[in-house]
């Protein structure tokens, strides 16, 4: 195997499937990224055997071939080369020397028949989305997502595909994020997926925005997303993600309608006085004036006040600070609504008119 490539076109795919390769692994060749040179092209496979990314580059001088090399020796490689440099990639026996200008560096490499890349399987349904509007799902929803919980389901995100929509749905037993996108030309049964939260992450990091169409495949326990340049699959989580929509609080007749970046300011400040440990924040609400209250175990205390406009008179709720700059930091709108029952219930936060994202956000003992 040979191939030739500018080093800005060899560290893209590089960088692209770097984030699949752990540190640590069990397995040496799990290290290693599959490099396989194809008709003029390379391509470059990292895996973690859950998750699999595959990155593409037009390459010159090149020879068929396929071997694995050390991911991360690779990729610092290419990082620390001068920009411009041309890069030759050549393998030589059981190793691959690696040239630009008067550099030269030698791998070991394992055998590309050891490397184990995901099965090809079975796929029922598909769809297309601008690229800016999926990882505008993501991005709003992400931050809800559990952290190592004992609940595995709740260690990722949900894709809720229904006609005409698909909708990204995520939490941690205390907050739960909604963000819902069109998708005027998509029928078929209605699913759910469970997206495991290192492929939400890595998701992240990967898509760029813009108006690319992206294609998404799912099978009963894979999901694959492709463009142009690279193709994405992931295993899902096999477990069932509660009924969010029975979190919805019901009946939440109080309502109250604030400046977004006037709250999220205020509750900056408070919170330098709450408690460093529950991070809550007491909201009192009244006609025109909502009153945000910390306290912390040094008798200390913050008030801000801001106008507002609300239904409700003498309302007071609390909250975890993170858990509100969180859903606010998600919306987009100039001003927000919460809705809310009583001192007790949960609060439902939206951007003022538009309720394509949803938060709720469990209230708190203080």
């Amino acid at each position: 195997m040979r191939f030739q490539l500018q080093r800005e076109a060899l560290f893209k795919p590089l960088q692209t499937v770097i984030g699949v390769v752990e540190k640590r692994q069990t397995m040496p060749i799990l290290s290693n990224l599959l490099v396989s040179a194809r008709g003029g092209q390379v391509s470059f496979t990292g895996t973690d055997l859950q998750l699999e990314i595959v990155a593409n580059a037009a390459a010159a001088d090149a020879v068929d071939g396929e071997v694995t090399v050390p991911a991360r020796k690779l990729a610092d490689i290419c990082r620390a080369l001068p920009d411009g440099s041309t890069v030759t990639v050549d393998q030589q026996g059981d190793r691959v020397v690696v040239r630009a200008g008067r550099s030269r560096f030698t791998l070991a490499t394992l055998p590309a028949a050891d490397f184990p890349g995901l099965e090809a399987r079975e796929i029922n349904d598909a769809l297309e989305i601008p690229e800016g509007a999926f990882k505008e799902l993501i991005d709003r929803v992400a931050f809800a997502m559990a952290v190592q919980d004992v609940r595995f389901y709740l260690n990722g995100m949900l894709f809720d595909l229904r006609a005409g929509s698909l909708r990204a749905v995520a939490t941690d037993g205390h907050r739960l994020a909604i963000c819902e996108a069109e998708l005027p030309d998509r029928e078929g049964a209605d699913r759910q997926i469970l997206l495991p939260r290192k492929a939400v992450l890595e998701l992240q990091r990967l898509l760029e925005g813009g108006d690319d169409i992206l294609r998404l495949e799912f099978g009963r326990s894979h999901m694959r997303l492709a463009r142009a340049d690279f193709q994405f699959t992931s295993n899902l989580i096999d477990g069932r993600f509660p009924d969010y929509e029975a979190v919805m609080p019901i009946g939440a007749d109080r309502q109250v309608r604030v400046d977004r970046e006037e709250l999220r300011a205020a509750l900056g400040r408070v919170a330098i006085l709450s408690n460093e440990k529950y991070r809550g924040v007491r909201l009192e609400v009244s006609p025109q004036l909502l009153r945000v209250v910390a306290h912390n175990s040094e008798q200390e205390e913050a008030v801000e006040e801001i106008g507002c406009e609300s239904n409700a008179d003498g309302l007071q709720i609390s909250f975890n600070v993170t858990y509100l700059l969180d859903a606010l930091g998600s919306l987009r709108g100039e001003g927000v609504e919460l809705k809310l029952r009583d001192g007790n219930s949960s609060c439902l936060i939206t951007d003022a008119g538009d309720l394509r994202a949803r938060h709720v956000v469990m209230p708190m003992r203080m």
